[in-house]
């Protein structure tokens, strides 16, 4: 059940455009939430709340630093859910080589 959970939480973490524009920007490195917000046009509580989200599940990690809240990838592990995702496409490749063959021989 932890499992189910835990990758719920990520897959949800993930399944926004601006929390993965967010983990795409701090993959170049730390940036202030004000920095993070001003490409997507959202307030500073607005992208506090994505940061969240992602902190929640360790893809980001903030430090006070003076008055502004700096963030940076986290130490998550993402091979629970890259070994959810191979899962199914290894069941949709064998399903798609299956369905090959049968066009082949003219189904």
């Amino acid at each position: 059940m932890q499992y189910k959970q835990t990758l719920n939480r990520t897959f949800f973490a993930l399944s926004d455009p601006t929390r993965r524009g967010i983990l795409e920007r701090l993959a170049r490195g730390p940036a202030t939430i004000g920095e993070l917000a001003a490409p997507f046009g959202l307030t500073l509580n607005g992208v506090k709340k994505h940061v969240g989200i992602l902190e929640t599940v360790d893809l980001v990690v903030t430090e006070k630093v003076g008055r502004a809240r700096t963030c940076r990838l986290g130490p998550a592990q993402l091979e629970e859910a890259t070994g959810w995702i191979d899962g199914y496409r290894q069941v949709w490749e064998r399903r798609l080589d299956r369905f090959g063959a049968f066009v082949e021989e003219g189904g």
